[in-house]
């Protein structure tokens, strides 16, 4: 059937702005990456839109590795994702879990009590002395058990928990299996999509996390990686990569290495991005509609 001219005008302008719109996203980190790759002098002088590298060199990327605490703070970084959003999922699926219960005693007062926090928080000097008084200042897991579980994360879980039929739960108390084994065995095996959404989620947010570091920590061999970068990019401090670096070459240099970093620090998300993005919209939808 053809479609009226309106139709057809209206699909023309929605695919052009769609695709204007996706340019403007993915065009600043395609330039990050040509920057990266490109000759720092040229990089240095070149202005408005850049389409390619120039003179491809990975000199940049070589300088970053040279910081000291790139690589450190790189294992850092991957041990705050791993064991935090391990933490995050086993405890935001446990209490998902309790909540989701018919029958569980005060569950809507509980979940009321979790809604407050999500609009009135203590803020961060609260928080502060809390972590202080219970001796993780400087420790890893400042990092990791203030944010062991997010509200709304919860309240996406538990939606999607109760959204799982009460016969299999019936069936399986009638076989003897106790709320561990309902919890692991059944409904989180049906509900692999909205795990996915939230390792990603969490996986996310640990990643990118700098700001709780930087003031639970003090000791810098603890520092994740988005912390050296902030210090690369906000503070410019390259001086611990330009070990061999003119002083006439040092700043066209230190752009590219800031662009190198900036890459160093997204790969891993956009390369982890794909193998969840089939889970994401069904996770979401799970989680965000019942029955």
């Amino acid at each position: 059937m053809k479609k009226p001219l309106s139709e057809r005008i209206f699909d023309i302008l929605n695919i052009a702005f769609l695709i204007l719109l996706s340019i403007v996203s993915i065009y600043p980190l395609i330039y990050i990456l040509f920057a990266s790759i490109s000759d720092p002098t040229f990089v240095a002088q070149a202005r408005g839109i850049l389409l390619a590298p120039k003179d491809i060199t990975l000199e940049a990327y070589r300088l970053v590795f040279n910081n000291p605490m790139i690589v450190k703070s790189y294992l850092n970084t991957l041990f705050y994702v791993t064991v935090g959003t391990t933490i995050n999922i086993l405890l935001t699926a446990l209490g998902a879990y309790a909540l989701s219960r018919k029958k569980v005693m005060w569950g809507n007062f509980i979940m009321l009590m979790i809604v407050f926090t999500m609009f009135f928080e203590g803020g961060i000097i609260p928080l502060y002395l809390l972590v202080n008084e219970l001796g993780l200042l400087n420790s890893r897991w400042a990092v990791i058990l203030p944010t062991a579980v997010s509200a709304f994360n919860l309240i996406i879980m538990r939606t999607a928990f109760q959204g799982i039929p009460d016969s299999l739960e019936e069936s399986a108390r009638i076989d003897g299996a106790n709320d561990f084994t309902i919890l692991f065995r059944i409904i989180i095996p049906l509900s692999l999509p909205v795990i996915a959404v939230m390792v990603l989620f969490y996986g996310v947010y640990h990643w990118n996390s700098w700001f709780h570091a930087m003031i639970f920590f003090q000791d810098r061999s603890l520092f994740p990686l988005q912390l050296i970068l902030r210090e690369i990019l906000i503070a410019n401090d390259t001086s611990n990569m330009m070990t061999g670096i003119s002083s006439a070459d040092a700043m066209p240099v230190g752009e590219t290495v800031k662009y190198a970093a900036i890459i160093i620090a997204t790969l891993p998300i956009l390369c982890l991005y794909p193998f969840l993005q089939k889970y994401f919209v069904k996770g979401v939808m799970i989680g965000g509609v019942k029955g």
